[in-house]
């Protein structure tokens, strides 16, 4: 299990935890910034997780700290203005992702790993566009439940994070889920 969030720092790091609370609180109520915070670390993640790869491809082209920065940013923007503009997609892309993300940082990248992730991503994503207040809820809780958890890890870094990581997560994404449907009963 991969759990190197060395390249978190600090403001980073603090800023993911305010995020991470307010989409696992309030995620169905500001949906359209929820969704755009969720696809922002979706992407940040994923080119985070490419980073190494885009290091090989074109070293020089990256090889200052600013780009190092500045490329994880970039792939959050693109990807947050995307899931900004169609709710239905962004709902079913979000589950997908969450799903495909904890996939390879956790399980692995290997083939059979891969496709396992995806399927269940598909079943998850489709299942949330066929319910998509419920879905939302828990898409926003479970997104903002693990950049707390990511925080919360770095941040503490006594906690054995083989042991907590998915107790924790499993945890927050619980007390969100929760509070959101306890908060939403009368919004539509």
């Amino acid at each position: 299990m991969d759990l190197d969030f060395s390249n978190l720092g600090t403001p980073e790091t603090i800023i993911m935890a305010a995020v991470g609370l307010a989409l696992m609180f309030f995620g169905y109520r500001i949906k359209k910034i929820a969704f755009f915070l969720i696809w922002f670390i979706l992407g940040y993640n994923l080119v985070g997780l490419l980073m190494p790869t885009i290091n090989q491809i074109a070293p020089e082209a990256v090889k200052t700290e600013l780009y190092q920065i500045l490329l994880p940013i970039a792939g959050g923007l693109l990807l947050a203005l995307l899931g900004f503009s169609i709710e239905k997609l962004c709902v079913g892309g979000i589950c997908f992702a969450l799903v495909m993300v904890i996939t390879v940082r956790y399980f692995g990248a290997e083939m059979q790993t891969l496709a396992i992730g995806g399927i269940i991503g598909i079943v998850a994503a489709g299942a949330a566009v066929m319910m998509m207040k419920p879905a939302t809820i828990i898409a926003t809780a479970v997104a903002g439940a693990y950049a707390l958890t990511l925080a919360i890890l770095v941040l503490f870094p006594d906690i054995n994070k083989e042991i907590y990581y998915f107790p924790i997560l499993g945890g927050l994404a619980l007390i969100g889920s929760v509070f959101q449907f306890l908060t939403t009963k009368r919004v539509s």
